[in-house]
């Protein structure tokens, strides 16, 4: 370990979470087998709870990267309406303790979650640090940024695929995953040489239930991961060092010079901005857009009916693709005290998880829920989340960068097809880790 965690803390420890005679509920959420399947077959077990029983006591996931003696569990909030509250409850249900259902060490939640596992008064006070880089506005003044990598990303998935004997390459690797690359990395101000590795290194980083990635076993896992993080800190503090003697326009520039309540950003905490920022800006939009290909691939009414009107119709469509592909499946809570959740006794201390994944297919708050309609609208999906004080920051960036896209694609290439996806298993996102494609159609 270098000192780039130097006075944060190394105690790999979690906190306890439930009580030990609390009977489980016999439909289970936490085994490795139900989040290595797809989610249509996940489905059938939530669309039960949703409709019978939407908040139930689950056992610890299986499989956790920290195992933890007197863990005896998580509340499963499988409703939209729930989950919605839990959201807003934000004093009742709490953010500081972590935000994953799996127990991660402590060191390393420190060091990656940010503001986004933080509770006010600090969150509030770093939130509208970090917010004012992505207001509507400057999403506005950087969508020409936006459009020429779309132009970009998609003239390399023609050129791959021409360069292909069969005219098939995978969409991840030549196209989705490298749109939200470039638009983050113009943003914070990461050199050209490393935006590859920082993706690369946050993928491992975020990927401790696929062994093909993070490795087999926990000491490799633990290994993988915090080498990641020590990577991400370095090239953040290496960053900020030049910032501050030579500062530009980007992100890193603004977190260099930040004062909150009078003090600099410390660089531990710029650090942290920087891995959260680059997972939430990558993966999010990286998973939707390769549920979303594979989606028009699946529905050709669907894609017809956008084809008809895409500058009109865009926006309407990227609602429901990212309901659809819900990249982020959930997110945890933890009860700050003794409450109650629509008559549900929770103790101070109990872990909730939301299943977003759940919520995003309730038929008591999305007609026809099960059906993709990339006319729907109103559309009250949580993907960005569902409301309160941690709705997700990079929404208007995440909409931008679809919307460029699709347009981008779907005129260059409006019979591309994708074939089945390659899903990495895990609870947190929803992710396609490859998915062969064909731009110029079967």
């Amino acid at each position: 370990m270098t000192n780039v965690f130097e006075g944060q803390g190394t105690g790999l420890t979690q906190h306890a979470s439930g009580n030990p005679d609390r009977p489980y509920d016999e439909l289970n959420t936490s085994a490795k087998s139900f989040w290595s399947t797809t989610g249509d077959e996940r489905e059938k077990t939530f669309a039960v709870l949703r409709r019978e029983r939407p908040v139930t006591w689950q056992p610890p996931f299986e499989d956790n990267l920290l195992p933890v003696d007197d863990d005896y569990g998580y509340w499963a909030v499988t409703s939209h309406r729930h989950l919605v509250e839990v959201t807003r409850r934000a004093d009742d249900f709490l953010s500081g303790p972590g935000i994953v259902g799996d127990n991660i060490p402590t060191e390393m939640l420190e060091s990656a979650q940010s503001i986004i596992a933080m509770d006010p008064p600090r969150h509030t006070k770093l939130r509208r640090l970090i917010g004012a880089a992505f207001t509507p506005k400057q999403m506005r003044r950087i969508e020409d940024r936006i459009k020429a990598n779309a132009t970009k990303v998609v003239d390399n998935l023609i050129a791959k695929a021409e360069a292909s004997p069969d005219g098939w390459v995978d969409w991840v690797a030549e196209c989705g995953a490298l749109l939200p690359m470039h638009n983050f990395n113009d943003m914070m101000g990461v050199p050209d040489g490393e935006r590859q590795r920082t993706s690369h290194e946050m993928t491992v980083f975020m990927s401790w239930g696929d062994d093909e990635v993070s490795g087999a076993t926990t000491e490799a896992k633990f290994t993988s991961m915090m080498g990641s993080l020590v990577y991400m800190h370095e090239l953040a503090q290496k960053t900020v060092a030049d910032r501050r003697e030579n500062p530009t326009d980007d992100l890193f520039t603004a977190l260099a010079l930040a004062e909150v309540d009078g003090e600099k950003l410390t660089d531990h905490e710029i650090g942290s901005f920087f891995v959260l920022l680059t997972v939430a800006g990558n993966d999010t939009t990286r998973q939707s857009l390769a549920h979303g290909v594979r989606a028009l691939t699946t529905h050709p009414d669907q894609r017809a009916w956008l084809r008809e009107d895409l500058p009109g119709r865009v926006s309407t469509a990227v609602e429901e693709i990212v309901r659809w592909a819900t990249p982020i499946m959930t997110f945890r809570r933890t009860a700050a005290r003794d409450c109650e959740l629509d008559g549900v006794e929770i103790t101070k201390g109990d872990k909730l998880v939301m299943f977003y994944s759940s919520a995003n297919r309730d038929e008591l708050a999305i007609e026809r829920a099960h059906d993709l309609d990339l006319s729907r609208h109103p559309n009250p999906h949580i993907s960005f989340g569902g409301g309160g004080i941690h709705h997700c920051l990079g929404n208007q960036l995440a909409r931008f960068q679809l919307r460029a896209l699709f347009i981008e694609l779907l005129n260059r290439c409006p019979d591309i097809v994708a074939g089945e996806p390659e899903l990495s298993p895990g609870s947190f996102f929803h992710v396609v880790k490859r998915m062969p494609c064909k731009p110029s159609g079967a």
